[in-house]
């Protein structure tokens, strides 16, 4: 339940323009797609594609650290990490099962001659993109998972994109699609407050001291 009170009270913290922003962005982002990162080395490439989520209103990514650890790059992704909600899971299982249960379909990123090309990609229920290491790609765990898989048209030699690159196509091809069609994609309201109420916290400074003050009184 959102806190209607302490959102009007942070808002006194917060310019026009700054309130103005964060309802404008909030009318583009959606959780209807989903990106999950599957043990990327580079980390850079890994914080890029948070970066992408960010840019083109995707609002969650699910980062699996079974094998590298932590390797989010807070200076590439510019500041993402701050609007974007990203969930870390040890394991590619946890991860599915976890999206799953919330009623994703598992797609499957990959270059084999099975996969469907991107622009004959069709929503058929909330998706969840999955993408792998720049070697070795997807694991068998994901690959026997998912639902679907995706490839982007490529007509040159080179069999493959990095990592970022390709989530940064996909993202901006499936979320244009997304946007034209009869689907209700956008966050709930409740949703939209809560994720107004969280980006206020993270844009006032002193935000501690702030909410202190502000329980005392509540």
């Amino acid at each position: 339940m959102i806190d209607l009170k302490l959102l009007s009270y942070l808002e006194g913290f917060i310019t026009e323009d700054r309130k103005s922003r964060f309802e404008n962005v909030l009318t583009q982002r959606t959780k209807y797609i989903t990106v999950a990162i599957e043990d990327v080395f580079q980390l850079h490439n890994t914080s890029a594609v948070v970066r992408s989520c960010e840019v083109f209103g995707v609002q969650e990514a699910h980062v699996i650290e079974s094998r590298f650890g932590k390797r989010l790059d807070e200076k590439i992704a510019m500041g993402a990490q701050k609007w974007v909600d990203v969930h870390t899971y040890a394991s590619s299982v946890d991860c599915i099962n976890g999206l799953k249960r919330k009623g994703y379909r598992i797609i499957a990123t990959s270059p084999h001659n099975d996969s469907c090309l991107l622009d004959e990609f069709k929503f058929e229920g909330k998706t969840a993109l999955f993408f792998g290491t720049e070697k070795e790609g997807l694991s068998k765990e994901v690959l026997k998972a998912a639902d679907g898989y995706l490839k982007i048209p490529m007509v040159g030699f080179t069999e493959s994109l990095n990592i970022s690159v390709s989530a940064a196509i996909i993202l901006q091809y499936l979320t244009t699609k997304l946007r034209k069609e009869k689907i209700d994609w956008q966050l709930t309201e409740e949703e939209k407050l809560e994720k107004y109420l969280d980006w206020a916290k993270k844009s006032i400074r002193s935000i501690d001291d702030i909410l202190a003050r502000y329980y005392e009184k509540n």
